[in-house]
Order: C-alpha cells, then structure tokens, then sequence
C-alpha cells in the first residue's frame, strides 16, 4: 500500500469519476440488486448538466434502463411519438421547407421491423432531465454523490486503487481508497490519460457551436412534426458553414427559429470539437474507463449517452460477480474484448453521418461560394430541364442515404460479442455467425448465436394476463437465465442444481404449448433456433453465452463447464 499524504482518507468499494449518463447509470446497475455494490461518486461540475447536450436514448439503451425500473421514469420525463417523426431540411422553423424524412422508427414501412426488434421506443431524452434520473436513483440505493469535487491522480497496487481528490467548495485535498476506480469523466478524461492509454485518433472535423435558447412554436409545429431540423438560409452572406444549423427540440417546442416576431431567450452558448476517437483498451489493473473517456465522436446518429450507458451495463454484472467471490478476475478482462470494438464501429459511424451529409448540402446548391450563387443554384432546382431532373434525383437519392443516421436500427442494436465470456463450442462443424443483413446500419438481425442480443418475442401465460411479457424481460435483472422448451425440464432441473451449487441465481422458463410461457405470436419459435430440447443460456446483461442446439446427455455437466469457461471461475463449479 503506496504511503498516504496527510490527507483526510475515505474507504469506499467503488469510486466513480464522473456522474454523467456513464457514471450514473453505472452506479444504478452496480447498486441495482441482487448482489448490490455502493460506492463514491464524484463530479468537477457544480451540479447535473445544466446544458441539454445528448438527447436520443434508442431501444438498445433504454432496454438496459428498463432492466432496472427506470424506463417509465424516462418515458414520463422524455417526449416520444409524433414530436420525434421527422428531421427536416428547411428556411426556417416558420417558413419554407425543403425536404424532410421519417426518423426514429416513425416510418409506416419501417415500424413493424422497429417493434419485431424491442419492446422498447426511441426517446428525446436531454442529458439536462436523463442525468437526474440516473443521480437520483443511485442516490436512493446507498451510494454517495459529490460535486465540485476534481479527480487529481490515483496509484495503484495490489489491493487496489487510492485516488487524491479535491473539493473545489472547501478547497481542502482528500484521499480515497477503493477496490475499483472508474473513469467515466468525459472526452478529457484524467484517468485514461494517467493510464496512459493509447488512442486512435482521425483528424478532426471542426468546431461546433452550441446555442441554448427559449421560444414558443406551439402554433407553428403541427406541420413540422419532428425533432431534428436543419436551417439553411442561402441568401446569408457567411462565412464558411455558418449559412447552416441544426435545430433540436430540448423540450416540444423550446426551439430556435427565422422570425424576428417571435421572442428569443438565449440561455447558454458554448462549443466542442468534432472527434474521431477511440481507445485502443478500455481496462487496466482495477481500473475501467467506460463513455467518452473512450469514444468521443460528434452526435450524429444520437449514439453518444446510449453506448456510454451499454458500456456500463456491460461491465457492473461482471464487477459484481467477481465482488462476490462466484467469477474470477478474468471475467474482467472481457469488458474492453467485447465493447472496444463496439466503440470503434459508433466512433466511425458517427462520423460518417456528418459526411453523409455533403451531398444533400451540394445537391440543394448550398456549397457554393456566395450567396448569390447558392440562391440561383436553389432556384434552378424547380427546372424543368433535363439537367434538373437528374439533380433532383440525386438529391433525393442523397436524402434517402441521411436513413443512415435517423433509421439506423441495425448500428443500434446488432453489436455481437467475442471474448471468453461467449462460447459456441457447441455449434455444429464449420457452423458460421448468421449473416449480416444487407446494410447492417439499417437493419437489424435477430439471432441466438452465442454474444448476440437475445431476441424479443412477446409471450403470455395459459391464463392470459392484461400486459405481454418480452423474452428480454425474463432475461437480465442481474442473473444468468436459461430459456427451453417442450421437453427441457432437465435443463431447469440442472439450472436450479448447479445455480445452488455454485452460490449463483440462474432463472429457467420454458416456453411452448403449456409450458411456463405460451409462445402465443410464435416469434420465439421463429427466432430461437434451437429446437424444443435445447437451450439457450443468458448472461446478466442479455447477450447469448452459451447454447446447446438439442438435449444433451448430462445437462449439470454441460452448465457446469459452460459456466466454469464464462466466469472465469475462482473455484470449480
């Protein structure tokens, strides 16, 4: 143990640094039962944020909140439906409008694939209400939140991690010791940078500006029904791309607008930069840096907050487990395995829905050098000349390619995992992954093959009950589950046998004609792959990790050496 500074010294198991939409929601999975963990966290802020920043929670992440209650909570606090319908192209937010698209899953012809997908719905969702939500349901299960509190520097030894810390209201030093330090302290992260992480960084693509303003559009949205809208005004004569903005709803309709009639409060204006960032790893030692600490990339296709919150709900149950004596340390190890890749595909894709963009701008004449350039070329796009009709064609050929960012189901939700944690011994001879979709940005492909999401299908009981139940929600909540069918009651029997052998709780359904749960759209059937006597075995976090493509002769034995190679474990199972 590394000799201590005069300072006063807190004893905590966990110590977060940063209480973002990372840290926050890591320390409600970490404090979510069972197997509870309550720590420290600190944020340099004064407070949540006080600007609305990130705003799209997806399915993928929401279905991670949903796991432990919190999904009502941002439904009742966010806006869905009609306000999210469309990102548009416009004049103004009173004015013309150019051209528009369906977003978020609003599509008639893309909702029935959305709902196939999740039980869960896009929301707008800023970081100003997201934050509380996550601070205050940590706080209500026993961990300890400071602000205006800088993350100095940490050491590092074989009982774990002493960290030097300052309250910046008392301006006093403080030390505190921890089994485990996480770095979730945002794009300038203190801790990667101490680590010594290297990261993968493309050139990058300018300064935005953010401006936070107030205005009631109440009378004029019911024909601009969306929550994204990009402002050009080609006649301005500015410099560079200030000719263009992208107006976001905050809350319906606190919005910026063309109309000098209307009141405008400015509340805030402040920048970022335009990153293409990753870090190579993730982890170190008992230390894990989880959000924009690894991936910092601009908001384009809302992934932001929505990886940070998988990152840690990834990476909790493993820490818990391990806390708990039932997995080894190694199980660790696959946190950085399985979402550093993860991270590096939403730092490309993000950035590629910036450049997605050009040629919607140089097909509508907005590339050009002056304003009285960029008028007539906007102009002759009402040509009816043969030239014209070709330009039209690309442009909307290049509206359709913006999909990529506002319909991009499949980036959401088609993450699949390799690491130790996922096993598919067990597959047939030369059996390979399922295919990806044609555009796997778009579209997503449901499947069991081992660290693949688990599919949704809604089921019921004999007996219906008012409201479904998702396959999903059988899963997670912070066990392994193993899901069969007619004729797998030997996989229940060896989920309870081994799960009070080992000290670990694994839930067993079976699902069929009268079994557990009732099939009833027969969905399950359709995605599961397995047959009536197989199984499928969960993992805490929803993903695949192992299963068994039919009965087999020993089920304890078959789960025991799964869950042996999945843990890591300290002791033989």
């Amino acid at each position: 143990m590394p000799q201590l500074e005069q300072h006063p010294v807190v004893e905590t198991p966990a110590l977060i640094i940063g209480a973002g939409p990372a840290g926050g929601s890591l320390a409600c999975f970490l404090s979510h039962p069972p197997y509870s963990i309550k720590g420290l966290m600190i944020s340099t802020a004064p407070a949540t944020s006080q600007t609305p920043r990130a705003h799209i929670v997806n399915p993928a992440a929401m279905e991670c909140l949903r796991d432990i209650g919190l999904e009502q909570e941002c439904i009742k606090t966010g806006t869905s439906g009609d306000n999210m319908m469309h990102t548009r192209w416009c004049h103004d937010m009173t004015g013309e409008e150019y051209a528009r698209i369906y977003s978020w899953g609003n599509d008639p012809k893309r909702k029935g694939e959305y709902e196939d997908a999740t039980p869960c719905r896009h929301m707008d969702l800023p970081q100003t209400a997201l934050e509380p939500i996550l601070v205050q349901r940590a706080m209500a299960d026993g961990w300890d939140v400071r602000f205006s509190v800088t993350f100095v520097r940490f050491e590092e030894d074989e009982n774990g991690v002493t960290s030097f810390l300052r309250d910046n209201i008392t301006k006093s030093d403080f030390v505190v010791r921890s089994k485990y330090l996480f770095g979730c302290d945002g794009a300038r992260s203190a801790v990667l940078r101490q680590l010594g992480v290297p990261l993968i960084a493309k050139p990058g693509q300018g300064l935005a500006l953010n401006v936070l303003v107030k205005v009631d559009l109440t009378e004029f949205v019911e024909a601009r029904k969306g929550n994204l809208h990009w402002v050009f005004q080609p006649e301005q004569p500015y410099a560079d791309f200030a000719w263009c903005g992208l107006v976001r709803m905050v809350k319906p309709w606190d919005d910026i607008v063309g109309n000098d009639d209307l009141p405008i409060d400015i509340l805030d204006v402040s920048k970022w930069y335009i990153n293409e960032i990753i870090a190579e790893y993730y982890s170190q030692g008992s230390i894990f840096c989880l959000g924009d600490a690894v991936h910092r990339h601009p908001p384009f296709n809302g992934l932001g907050s929505n990886t940070c919150i998988q990152d840690a709900f990834n990476l909790a149950w493993k820490v818990k487990l391990v806390e708990r004596g039932v997995a080894g340390r190694a199980l660790l190890d696959t946190y950085s395995l399985e979402r550093q890749p993860v991270g590096h595909g939403v730092v490309t894709r993000a950035n590629q829905g910036i450049r997605d963009h050009l040629p919607v701008w140089h097909e509508l004449g907005l590339l050009e050098k002056t304003p009285e350039e960029r008028v007539d070329s906007m102009r002759r796009l009402s040509d009816a000349t043969r030239e014209a009709r070709e330009r039209r064609k690309r442009l909307y050929n290049a509206l359709e390619s913006t999909s990529h960012e506002f319909h991009a189901l499949g980036i959401e939700m088609n993450h699949r995992y390799t690491s130790t944690a996922i096993i598919s011994r067990d597959e047939k001879p030369n059996a390979q992954p399922p295919k990806e979709p044609q555009d796997p940005i778009l579209h997503h492909s449901s499947s069991t093959w081992p660290g693949s999401r688990l599919p949704h299908a809604w089921l019921n009981t004999r007996i219906p009950q008012q409201k479904h139940t998702s396959t999903i929600d059988l899963a997670g909540h912070g066990v392994f589950c193993l899901l069969t069918g007619i004729g797998g009651g030997r996989w229940k029997e060896a989920a309870w046998k081994v799960g009070q052998d080992v000290g670990l709780e694994i839930r067993a359904y079976s699902i069929g004609w009268g079994q557990d749960y009732e099939d009833i759209y027969r969905d399950w059937e359709r995605k599961r792959e397995v047959t009536e006597q197989g199984c499928v075995l969960i993992r805490p976090d929803r993903y695949v990790a192992c299963r068994s493509m039919d009965m087999v002769g020993d089920c304890e034995d078959w789960l025991r050496s799964v869950l042996v190679i999945i843990l890591g474990a300290p002791k033989p199972c």
